[in-house]
């Protein structure tokens, strides 16, 4: 697990601890904001697990080349 992929699952958890505390306050604004961390974090985590993807990929290439 690489740094983005942590701070987008912390982000995302950040994000819906605030919609939950929005929706039992009936504050809009404050669900609203924990939506928008929440789907900002899961691009976070997904744009992580794409590069480890992409890292490992090229690791095998080189292993690969190494036989």
């Amino acid at each position: 697990m690489n740094r983005d992929e942590l701070e987008g699952k912390a982000e995302t958890l950040k994000g819906k601890i605030k919609k939950a505390t929005g929706d039992l306050t009936d504050n809009d604004r404050l669900r609203d904001e924990g939506a928008a961390d929440e789907a900002a974090g899961k691009v976070q985590d997904t744009v992580g697990k794409g590069r480890r993807k992409v890292g490992e990929a090229i690791e095998d290439i080189g292993n690969q080349i190494k036989k």
